[in-house]
């Protein structure tokens, strides 16, 4: 089990694009965010199966697009699969 799998469960639930604050995602985890998530856009990287938070919204469908400028992230359904 991973601390990211609300955020997964999350995803699920939804259709078509979610775009949620940094803040909003962090309330899905516990623990909350690391800091590395409000910083760097790798953090959230789409490719890094190793990384447990690329593989919550990557099971649920999702590639994730952040805006680091201003705190927001899109989750955009992969193709063929929503």
């Amino acid at each position: 089990m991973s601390k990211y799998d609300p955020l997964r469960d999350y995803l699920r639930r939804r259709t078509g694009e979610v775009r949620c604050t940094f803040d909003q995602v962090s309330d899905l985890v516990p623990d909350g965010l690391p800091p590395s998530a409000y910083r760097y856009e790798a953090w959230w990287a789409n490719s890094d199966r190793t990384h447990p938070q690329s593989r919550s919204w990557g099971d649920a469908g999702f590639t994730a697009h952040p805006d680091l400028a201003r705190g927001l992230v899109r989750f955009v359904p992969k193709e063929g699969l929503l």
